[in-house]
């Protein structure tokens, strides 16, 4: 428990480049004593540095072991340019999400600069259970889908929210078969979403790339064409970061 507290923190320093103790317990779910205590802990080791207002980065200790850049601002040096060639392409909002701590967030949303009508799906955390950017995400990680983390989570925001975990299960089966998610009115009335993971294994599996509009725009054909897309956009970003080694959804016929 106490290493995995430990991962935890680095994941959510690393993924921002700079956080202060109350964002790493916002994202971690950690009791702000604990949070101060092992963070103290890791500056002590080299493996965290403080910076300025109370915030902390990864130290060099830390760097020189991984000598790799996994922060919101590398992956989104490679990632905005294709997103927002896809948004001008299809008319469309196109978002990217990462597993930050135990929950999901869209980090970075593109739009259409072609005066064509969109939905932007906002920034920030989705639910585990009702959202195709955390879904994507979640059917690649079986620590997520234990009941105990998802317990007190699976609300009903519609009357399409999945609520039961058999359900629930099933559909991250089916997720896990054709290699993306969808969300169809499960968190406001008007509104779907696709989304697939860069890869199904690796830090690749804890980043999902998606499209939203308005359920009119987004039917079912279209879904399936935009979930088409995003593999094959999903296998070129994943190769771009280094990741081609690693499995990335199968494309499908």
């Amino acid at each position: 428990m106490h290493l995995e507290r430990i991962t935890l923190i680095l994941e959510i320093v690393g993924q921002t480049e700079n956080a202060s103790v109350a964002d790493i317990c916002l994202h971690s779910g950690l009791p702000k004593p604990t949070v101060y205590r092992l963070v103290q802990d890791l500056v002590a080791t080299g493996l965290l540095e403080p910076r300025d207002r109370g915030r902390f980065s990864v130290g060099a200790r830390l760097a020189r072991i991984t000598r790799s850049d996994h922060s919101d601002r590398a992956l989104l040096e490679v990632i905005a340019p294709r997103l927002k060639q896809a948004a001008t392409d299809r008319g469309a909002s196109f978002f990217v999400s990462r597993l930050r701590g135990r929950s999901v967030e869209i980090i970075h949303v593109e739009t259409p600069e072609t005066g064509v009508s969109y939905l932007h799906p906002g920034l920030g955390k989705r639910p585990l259970h009702a959202c195709s950017c955390s879904k994507a995400v979640a059917a690649f990680a079986p620590d997520l889908l234990s009941h105990a983390s998802l317990q007190g989570r699976l609300n009903a925001y519609t009357e399409f929210t999945l609520t039961n975990l058999a359900d629930l299960e099933a559909e991250f089966q089916s997720i896990r078969r054709r290699g993306y998610a969808e969300c169809v009115e499960e968190i406001e009335r008007g509104m779907c979403s696709v989304a697939a993971p860069l890869c199904t294994t690796g830090p690749g599996a804890t980043v999902s790339i998606g499209a939203a509009g308005s359920s009119r725009v987004l039917t079912e054909p279209v879904r399936d064409e935009i979930g088409r897309l995003l593999k094959d956009m999903s296998r070129d970003i994943s190769s771009a970061l280094g990741w081609s080694g690693q499995e990335t959804p199968q494309k499908t016929a």
